[in-house]
Parts: C-alpha cells; sequence; structure tokens
C-alpha cells in the first residue's frame, strides 16, 4: 500500500529521480490513449474482443522495424552461450514475468543447462506469482540483484523494460555493463535511460494500449515475441535445430517422447520401430540418434562428432573435417 502513497519527493530521495520522472511518464507513448478503444468500458464483449485484436495485429510489423537489431542480440547470444557464457535477462512486473518464462522453456525445448538461459526479477521468484512492483523502483536492487549473478565479459545481458525507464532494470544492467559484459535492451519507447545503458536496443513500438497504461498487453506480447526470436535465433545458430526441426528436445515425458520419436522419423525418414530402436542406442538423445542414422555411424562415433561440432547436430552429420 505504501507504494501506492509515496508522494513523488520521495521518489526522487531515493536516487532514481533522473531515471523515472513521474512527469515524463505521461510523454511516454505505451501510457498514451488510445482513441480505438475510446468509450471502452461501453462496449459489448465482441466489440472488445475486436478492439484488441485489432491493436494485437499491430505488434508484429512495430517489431518488424527492429529485426536487425534483433538479428545483432541474436548473434551477440550465440557467441557467448558458444563460449561458456550465459544469457541473463532482468525485468520487472510483466516484463519480468516474460522474461522468467522464456529462459524455464529452454531447457526442455534445447537441452541447454538451466543456468545457460537465466532470469532475474524485481521481487524475486515471488513476483512471479504476486505482485511486488514497487521493488522496479530501485535502483540499488537492480544492482544487487545482477551484482549476484557476477557477471563477466561472457555474458549477455539483456534488460526488459516497456517504458525504458524502469529504474531497477536499468541499474542492473548498467552494473553489468561496467563488469565487461555484453548488454541490450528491449524495451517499446524510443530514446530511454535503458538504451543509454545498453550495447543493442530493440525497440517494438507498439503504441497505446487500448486500456492506457495497461503494458501486460501489446508491449508485453511484442516483448514474448522478441524473446521467442532471440533464443530460438541463438539456439538454432548454435546448431541445436536442424532443418526446422527441434533435435535438441529433452525427452522428459510421453509428449517429448513420442516428439523426439516423430523428429527421428521425419528428419532421417525410418519408420517408428527404427526410430525408437535408434533412440534407445544413443541413450535416448536424439541428437546422437540422428548423428548416427544420418552419417552411418555408431553410438561413440556420433558423440564424438556432436564433441568436436560443439553440438551442432548439422556440422556433426556433414562435415567430413571432423572425420578421424
Amino acid at each position: 500500500m505504501a507504494a501506492t502513497t509515496t508522494p513523488p519527493a520521495q521518489i526522487g530521495d531515493q536516487g532514481e529521480g533522473q531515471v523515472e520522472n513521474p512527469a515524463e511518464l505521461h510523454h511516454l507513448i505505451t501510457e498514451g490513449s488510445n482513441d480505438a478503444s475510446l468509450g471502452f468500458d461501453t462496449k459489448s464483449a465482441l466489440e472488445i474482443a475486436r478492439i484488441i485484436n485489432h491493436e494485437d495485429s499491430k505488434i508484429s510489423a512495430a517489431i518488424k522495424k527492429s529485426l536487425p537489431e534483433i538479428a545483432l542480440v541474436i548473434d551477440m547470444a550465440a557467441r557467448s552461450l558458444r563460449d561458456g557464457g550465459r544469457l541473463i535477462y532482468v525485468g520487472a512486473g510483466s516484463s519480468g514475468r516474460i522474461a522468467a518464462l522464456d529462459s524455464a522453456e529452454c531447457p526442455p525445448t534445447f537441452s541447454t543447462p538451466p543456468q545457460s538461459v537465466q532470469y532475474i526479477m524485481a521481487g524475486g521468484p515471488k513476483a512471479l506469482a504476486s505482485a511486488v512492483e514497487v521493488n522496479e523502483d530501485s535502483p540499488d536492487l537492480g544492482q544487487r540483484d545482477m551484482a549476484r549473478r557476477r557477471p563477466t565479459r561472457k555474458d549477455v545481458i539483456i534488460g526488459l523494460s516497456s517504458s525504458g525507464r524502469t529504474p531497477y532494470v536499468v541499474a542492473a544492467v548498467e552494473y553489468a555493463r561496467s563488469r565487461g559484459a555484453r548488454t541490450a535492451a528491449v524495451t517499446c519507447n524510443h530514446n530511454t535511460p535503458l538504451a543509454n545503458v545498453a550495447d543493442i536496443t530493440v525497440v517494438a513500438e507498439v503504441g497505446p494500449e487500448v486500456i492506457s497504461g495497461s503494458t501486460r498487453m501489446k508491449a508485453a506480447s511484442a516483448q514474448k515475441m522478441v524473446l521467442n526470436m532471440i533464443t530460438t535465433g541463438a539456439m538454432t545458430r548454435l546448431g541445436y535445430v536442424y532443418d526446422n526441426l527441434m533435435v535438441n528436445v529433452h525427452m522428459q515425458n510421453t509428449k517429448l517422447q513420442e516428439r523426439g520419436i516423430s523428429i527421428l522419423m521425419r528428419a532421417c525418414d525410418v519408420d517408428r520401430d527404427a526410430a525408437v530402436r535408434t533412440i534407445k542406442s544413443a541413450g535416448r538423445s536424439v541428437p546422437v540418434a540422428l548423428v548416427m542414422l544420418k552419417a552411418g555411424v555408431d553410438k561413440p562415433e556420433a558423440v564424438r562428432r556432436l564433441a568436436k561440432s560443439d553440438g551442432n547436430v548439422r556440422l556433426a552429420v556433414e562435415d567430413t573435417t571432423l572425420e578421424l
């Protein structure tokens, strides 16, 4: 409750007045009023759905304008992960929850170690389910939480903030950059403090929200789409995708086991029995099984090739320089 009654003067006393000036927030596009949703509370359910859907249709076009910057972040992240570094997201509120979602989905999708793609969120893990947004106003907490991860020049840090002005996120990214880490920002406004502390800035200018300032809507959807591109692109550049197949899938449950079998059948043009048999002999590893079948080698050779190629499945299958 105190967070909602703190006067602006006290906010400035916390040291982030230059970052999150309340007067400046009113000029942000993400805080503006959307003419398309005027009288929103008088609309029928179908009209509400149509308005939201129409506004959501603008997200992809907004992201398209930043594809060159997204590509730079993809390659930056891939290089970092290849060299043993980490991809660490940092966010608050909806942005932090999106960061947590993307990082959590990388291990089952690409069999990456949990520490490879991480998230830091204002308020910690408890903020995933309960709002503790007051923490996002503290640059000290942002710096402290980032310092605990000990960022180095091997790491890539990506700050997420719809406004681009969240003190917690700005301070965390700024600290990481001071320690030599490469940094990027994903935001929905131009010319922001977060952009000033990042090496690369991705701006998805989706415009005012249907409900003014409710950036869990278009802005959050845009950030989710950008993070999908970054991790999917980076993992694909690393060779954890073969053709358009999720060959590094971690077969932890029945659905993923069936997906692994299907991937092998499709990629290697074999029947189900052959796919199941090969996966078993490969130690339940789809990449090992795929290399065995595509290259016509046994398990030890497939494992050796994958080790030589740093897990790049296509290189392990096709690069003859990997042969002894």
